[in-house]
């Protein structure tokens, strides 16, 4: 498909992912219209979507969802409630519009996250490892992953499990950054628990890859290569080192789960092993697979 322009209608395509995906996608000639809380230009608003259906696209891409590691939220039961409904209902929406096209676009993608596969330091995961069954994230990416399904469908689906992602102006280095740089940064817990990472141009290319290319279906885990091996304690170092600082103070357990709640602070004081072998085997091929790499390039 690559070289044809498409018609791409995005999901929370005004969030840092979404950003960048909607850079990536205009500059390969592109056009791009997000689907948000509110209409505009190149804009359709969720309301308008479920009631005049999806506009006449050859793709779809969701990425909308609240910000679970959003530390100026307490984690209670409206806010799970908001976690859950604005990944799975949206799924939900743009699935059925999909469904209900009489032009149905050729791809359909969603953006979901490893949190899919169970915390362990030392098992190894990919694409076909099971999971999705022993927390509330594993059976949110599950619910997620299954609202995005349409039987019978002609449209191609793909399910992109990402890593943390690392960029400049959002997600997880964006609360990093400021103690780092204070030389007050340091592994959470034990820093030994390992920490699954993407660039957020690897994820945008990834997205942009299973748009354009005809052979990619299934799932595809947006990781970096080098991400298996790399732990929190690591990545505490190698931040401190691409901003010139210390890494030398951690933060105990205790103060993660002071201020995320435990079930949110196990994302951060665990993690997997994942492995990004379908994507590899799709022809992906990554802009920053290293570590200090793709840092230096955010802090830059």
């Amino acid at each position: 498909m690559r070289g044809a322009a498409m018609r791409v209608v995005v999901g929370g395509g005004t969030g840092f992912v979404g950003r960048a995906l909607t850079q990536l996608l205009r500059s390969r000639g592109h056009q791009v219209t997000h689907v948000s809380r509110r209409g505009g230009k190149d804009r359709i608003s969720w309301e308008e979507l479920s009631h005049s259906g999806l506009p006449l696209c050859e793709a779809v891409v969701n990425l909308a969802g609240e910000n679970v590691l959003n530390p100026f939220r307490r984690w209670n039961d409206a806010f799970c409630r908001e976690v859950v409904s604005s990944r799975v209902e949206t799924t939900k929406a743009l699935a059925k519009a999909i469904a209900a096209a009489e032009q149905p676009p050729r791809a359909w993608v969603l953006v979901t996250g490893v949190g899919f596969y169970r915390p362990s330091p030392t098992a190894e995961y990919t694409e076909d490892s099971a999971g999705g069954d022993f927390d509330f994230f594993s059976r949110l990416v599950s619910s997620w992953e299954a609202a995005a399904l349409i039987p019978g469908s002609p449209t191609r689906g793909v399910v992109v499990r990402s890593g943390v992602v690392l960029g400049r102006d959002g997600g997880a280095i964006s609360q990093m950054l400021l103690p780092f740089r204070l030389g007050l940064g340091g592994p959470m817990g034990s820093g030994l628990q390992p920490f699954p990472w993407i660039h957020i141009q690897d994820l945008a290319g990834i997205v942009c890859h299973a748009l354009e290319e005809e052979s990619v279906r299934g799932v595809l885990n947006g990781v970096a290569p080098s991400s298996p091996g790399t732990s929190n304690g690591t990545f505490a170092e190698e931040l401190a080192a691409a901003l010139g600082r210390p890494a030398l103070l951690p933060v105990p357990a205790w103060a993660v789960r002071a201020v995320f709640g435990a079930e949110r602070a196990a994302m951060l004081l665990e993690g997997q092993r994942v492995l990004p072998r379908r994507t590899l085997e799709s022809g992906y091929s990554f802009i920053f697979p290293e570590l200090p790499a793709a840092l230096r390039d955010i802090v830059a």
